[in-house]
């Protein structure tokens, strides 16, 4: 066990002796959902005293443990104190209901908000998204955690361009061995197909995330539906990975045999992906090693014109008066 994950560990049990009671509607103004899951909810809030806007996030008692809520409080309020995370306020408490924690909130929604299907965003609001999270990332891994959940609807944005967002949710952050269970889901690194064993979480699993969420954010899809062995779409993309590592950035030919969904970008944005999205988790690149493709283009000439062709069709529609 890290340093840091002790450290955690010792915080959580500490405040679980000392948790307040309290009223939420004694010192705050709630004003609006902002989210909810399986977790339990986002609340929009304003503290009555500080006028300060906040987002309160609320667990069900009856479906969470007081450990694994004080975890993610204890986490994001000690450890995330980097410009793109988003950390706790320091104001937990219990209700007879739920147990509450204040954190920054993100008043333009989240990245899946602007995320258009089948078009995605911007080629250099991507890239300044993906900078920030890179970033983030590292900071996790360099404190001996894994995120385990990097998806869009848990990147929190600053404004409306993307120009400064937030990682959140750090429920399924952690710093050791679990049982791991595999899910339905692009986002889900291929060895977690191994499921319901013992494994030691490693930081492979938030890059092969942030290369589905890269993907995502520059076609509005996905490469594939799963990480499974009947997917057509991912046993296409094995083939063109399984042909060795990516070429050095010098290289600019054309990769022959480039999987069908990635041949819409260019030699840098492949070598990108394939840096992250390598099948073989000891291979994998680490999110710090996807810095080195930004900058460039990476969507081809061709894709980019009828990117912004749909664009224009989506403002188009967005524009007409309903019937």
């Amino acid at each position: 066990m890290c340093a840091a994950t002790k450290l955690l560990d010792e915080l959580c049990h500490l405040t679980a002796q000392s948790l307040t009671a309290m009223d939420t509607s004694e010192h705050f103004q709630v004003l609006k959902l902002l989210g909810e899951g399986s977790y339990g909810k986002v609340m929009l809030a304003v503290h009555k005293q500080r006028g300060t806007p906040m987002a309160l996030k609320f667990f069900p008692r009856e479906s969470t443990s007081l450990l694994s809520f004080l975890r993610e409080y204890h986490l994001s309020l000690t450890f995330c104190a980097h410009p793109s995370l988003t950390r706790a306020l320091g104001i937990a408490y219990s209700t007879p209901s739920h147990y509450v924690f204040a954190q920054q909130a993100g008043l333009f929604g989240d990245l899946y908000d602007v995320i258009l299907p089948e078009v995605g965003v911007e080629e250099d609001a991507c890239q300044r998204v993906v900078s920030q999270l890179c970033s983030a990332l590292s900071h996790l891994h360099s404190l001996g955690f894994v995120h385990r959940d990097l998806k869009p609807e848990n990147v929190f944005l600053c404004d409306s361009d993307c120009r400064r967002v937030k990682l959140g949710d750090f429920g399924m952050a952690v710093g050791a061995r679990v049982p791991e269970v595999w899910y339905s889901s692009p986002y889900c690194a291929p060895e977690s197909e191994i499921a319901r064993v013992w494994v030691s979480v490693e930081t492979g699993t938030d890059s092969w995330a942030l290369g589905i969420l890269t993907y995502a954010m520059l076609t509005g899809s996905h490469p594939w539906a799963e990480t499974a062995s009947d997917c057509r779409s991912y046993l296409k993309y094995r083939e063109w990975s399984d042909g060795g590592p990516p070429p050095p950035p010098p290289a600019t030919v054309v990769v022959v045999g480039v999987a069908p969904q990635f041949a819409r970008f260019t030699a840098p944005a492949r070598r990108f992906f394939r840096t992250l999205l390598e099948p073989r988790p000891r291979l994998r690149g680490r999110p710090e090693d996807a810095l080195s493709y930004l900058g460039g283009e990476w969507v081809t000439e061709e894709e980019r014109k009828r990117l912004e062709e749909e664009r224009k069709r989506s403002r188009g529609k967005e524009g007409r008066s309903p019937k």
